[in-house]
């Protein structure tokens, strides 16, 4: 871990550690940068599921699994 000495606001700080329930302005920015990158990992899938999505043929997986069924089960 590196040590960065960074100037941070001190109100957007204190209402984080209130809501996080974290102890330490360590934790608290920990928390946050893992945070940021977990959303934007989240945002990146679905933006990559969105646009397979987009490609998706409904009406035609429909008619082929219909086709795919037993009718005498």
């Amino acid at each position: 871990m590196s040590l960065t000495q960074i100037d941070i606001d001190d109100d957007a700080l204190a209402e984080a550690m209130r809501l996080s329930g974290t102890k330490t302005k360590k934790d608290t920015v920990n928390l946050a940068l893992r945070e940021y990158a977990a959303r934007h990992r989240r945002i990146e899938a679905l933006e990559h599921y969105a646009s397979v999505a987009e490609g998706w043929d409904y009406e035609g997986w429909r008619q082929r699994r219909a086709a795919g069924k037993d009718p005498a089960a």
